[in-house]
């Protein structure tokens, strides 16, 4: 394994690696095979456009489109003259693309056509962006946007540029650049930018593919979205690093998934819990060849422990580990490491990444008990710098001691193994006790008969809140509310109890694989209105 540690910024990664892997394939995708060295090229031609366009360091440039090939390309090539990338989700409408391309002033727009049936550059005609200079088109020529051109025009403009003049600006990006302005989702409010910098990227996703164990013949089939830090830092950048081939994925379907790890022999399948749980209960599951998966990695949800030893014995991957972070801390805070229990992983999302502390405080900032549960916070070197122009923001998430309060609730065991037991915000207040959806999930995941489940809180006259839960069935089971309300409540303590179930076939996901509870919230309302 090439070691990459010398390098202290994205575009150095990007020649180091090429230098290294030269004709190994860097990026297949749909037939389009880009090598190592390949990738390098397109990354330099594309940086010498951006310097025509007179993108200067500092600048942000945007991108918006699904997993493809030319979302790396251009990504790395922003970076390699200075700008800081910032990325939009997919499932984005103009309004909401509008308000994080305004707020990050974001200079030039690399973005899809067409995917799945949106034009995304139309979607924003109507959007007052004065600092828009330039829309990019991937993959298609033309657009009804007045400043867009396609990406076959944009290289173009690379003729006559030196290369020089490409390796001079990379030059002067150093470790502590802005590589990237990743906006939170924005559950409680506005999306706010997050700003993060090269070295401490290259550092956190260097750990985070030692300690998976990624390797230089792996082929990393990358479900999550390239937008999310899951998809871009654990995904397409660390492959890079560890020498691997990838192979981008535009839509989250299981069938085709199924096919692609049977046809490209894929071994790094990372995930969210919603991936794996679709793939063993699919019926035709066994008619592929998934003897190839070797790595799996997930978090964000609960995980039943017969889940993970399904995934050993069923799926047949060799390496299974659970992992929590976020966007403020360059998307890693905790990772479970290899050799760890089926339990330590389905119930926890592991120890610190290296170097990193974390902790579980009370109100008053002082650190709970273990096995007490209590506020996440994590101080090192993967701490974003702050919100972009929103100082207060940042200093009510860093506090002065550098501590950053991510908002979750977690309780540590002695070993320093986290679990998460749900977002401070979707905590439940029944009858005075606290009430964590994610354990009521984690104990209703065992029942026999459950695929997927997921709790919110709704309100009630005695209680203030109790919970109703969202249950998938396994196919061909049945089960009625009054069976599994009894089954709860001889598995867990009456408060913790759904008082409510509706039985469903899908729950509502974000395009990270998360089920979007505040949808749930929503249908709850309107159903008990009703």
């Amino acid at each position: 394994m090439a070691d990459v540690t010398q390098c202290q910024t994205i575009p150095q990664l990007i020649d180091f690696v090429a230098d290294q892997y030269q004709d190994r394939s860097a990026i297949e995708d749909e037939g389009h095979i880009i090598s190592y060295s390949q990738l390098n090229e397109l990354r330099r031609q594309a940086a010498a456009a951006l310097l025509v366009m007179n993108v200067q360091q500092g600048d942000r440039v945007a991108v918006w489109a699904p997993n493809i090939w030319e979302w790396v390309v251009a990504a790395t090539a922003l970076q390699t003259v200075g700008a800081a990338l910032v990325p939009l989700n997919t499932r984005m409408k103009g309004s909401e693309a509008g308000y994080v391309l305004k707020a990050s002033g974001a200079r030039v727009l690399f973005s899809i056509g067409d995917f799945l049936g949106a034009d995304y550059p139309a979607m924003l005609i109507s959007e007052d962006l004065p600092e828009l200079e330039q829309i990019v088109l991937f993959r298609q020529e033309t657009s009804a946007h007045p400043v867009a051109i396609s990406w076959s025009a944009f290289l173009q403009k690379a003729e006559g540029i030196d290369q020089q003049q490409v390796e001079q600006r990379q030059s002067m990006v150093t470790s502590e650049t802005m590589s990237d302005l990743l906006f939170t989702s924005g559950t409680t409010g506005k999306p706010k930018g997050v700003i993060t910098q090269h070295a401490q990227n290259l550092k956190v996703v260097a750990d985070w593919g030692e300690v998976v164990g990624i390797e230089e013949s792996d082929r990393y089939l990358i479900v999550n979205p390239f937008f999310h830090s899951f998809g871009y830092k654990a995904g397409w950048l660390a492959a890079l690093m560890r020498g691997c081939t990838i192979l981008p994925l535009q839509v989250f379907d299981v069938p085709t998934i199924l096919q692609k790890v049977s046809d490209e022999k894929i071994t790094v399948l990372p995930g969210p819990p919603t991936l794996y749980q679709s793939i063993l209960s699919h019926p035709q599951r066994d008619s592929f060849d998934i003897s190839s998966l070797r790595v799996a990695v997930t978090g964000a949800a609960a995980i039943p422990v017969s889940m993970i030893r399904e995934m050993d014995e069923v799926l047949g991957f060799d390496t299974i580990i659970t992992a929590y972070g976020l966007t403020e801390v360059c998307g890693f805070g905790t990772i479970c490491r290899q050799g760890d229990s089926p339990e330590l992983i389905a119930n926890t999302s592991g120890r610190a990444m290296p170097d990193v502390e974390v902790r579980c405080i009370d109100e008053f900032g002082h650190e709970v008990r273990r096995g007490t549960p209590g506020e996440v916070v994590i101080r090192g070197h993967n701490v974003m710098q702050g919100y972009f122009n929103n100082e207060a923001a940042t200093q009510e998430t860093v506090d002065k001691d550098g501590w950053l309060h991510t908002g979750d609730i977690g309780i540590m065991d002695s070993l320093g193994y986290l679990r998460i037991t749900d977002r401070m915000k979707d905590m439940i207040i029944s009858g005075g006790f606290n009430v964590y959806p994610a354990e009521i999930e984690n104990h209703m995941n065992s029942h026999k008969a459950i695929a997927q489940v997921s709790v919110v809180g709704v309100p009630d006259e005695r209680l203030g809140e109790v919970g109703m839960a969202w249950v998938i069935t396994k196919q061909d089971d049945q089960l009625n509310q009054d069976e599994l309300i009894q089954w709860c409540r001889a598995e867990m303590a009456n408060y913790k109890v759904p008082r409510y179930v509706q039985f469903v076939d899908s729950l509502p996901l974000n395009a990270s694989g998360k089920v979007m509870k505040f949808e749930l919230r929503d249908r709850a309302t309107e159903l008990l209105k009703n």
